[in-house]
């Protein structure tokens, strides 16, 4: 079970991480979070103002957090005209915080549950409610890491065969044990 999930029953996953894999997905998942930053008003936002913040209406410049937040009108890789611009950034305007939030949340609940392990890895139980946003969580993460090594899905198969001395070896590694995870916890779920 070592790094990959198995049914706990009832939709129920858990899941086996020594103190490397655990401190690896938890130091990833804080690295998301700095990545998709910080809410509109932090902690002490009032609550009333965020039910009307507007989020932004450009898509961000960086590809990693294009990928998270891709654009919702017109075809990705391809110029939009104007009025599918327009479209699309009037859509992120009221959506892009609230999804932002939803990223986070499911960061966290990762970061939180393996801060429970109390360093030393262990298995964890990850209750059925809690899935969905684990699944989040490491999708996320492998969009990310794919983003940031350029994979598409043409050279995918090719990531197996990377030589020892690839300086993106290290970061592949992390993205096919993410793509492992991913697949393990969905099997686990429906068991």
């Amino acid at each position: 079970m070592a790094g990959l999930f198995q049914s706990a029953g009832k939709g129920a996953a858990a899941i086996a991480l020594d103190e490397v894999e655990a401190s690896i997905l938890r130091s990833l998942e804080v690295q998301m979070l700095e990545l998709i930053g910080p809410g509109p008003g932090g902690a002490n936002e009032d609550p009333l103002a965020a039910l009307f913040a507007e989020g932004p209406t450009e898509a961000p410049g960086d590809p990693a957090l294009a990928r998270l937040f891709p654009d919702a009108y017109g075809e990705p890789g391809e110029p939009a005209d104007s009025e599918t611009r327009a479209m699309a950034g009037e859509f992120r305007r009221y959506t892009e915080l609230d999804l932002r939030a939803r990223k986070r949340e499911d960061a966290l609940s990762v970061v939180r549950a393996i801060d429970g392990l109390g360093g030393d890895g262990g298995v964890l139980t990850v209750p059925a409610g809690e899935c969905p946003r684990w699944l989040g969580a490491l999708n996320d993460l492998r969009l990310t890491l794919g983003s940031r090594l350029d994979v598409t899905e043409e050279d995918e198969e090719g990531l197996y065969a990377l030589p020892d001395s690839d300086p993106r070896k290290p970061l592949v590694m992390a993205y096919l044990w993410l793509g492992g995870m991913q697949e393990s916890l969905l099997e686990a779920m429906t068991a």
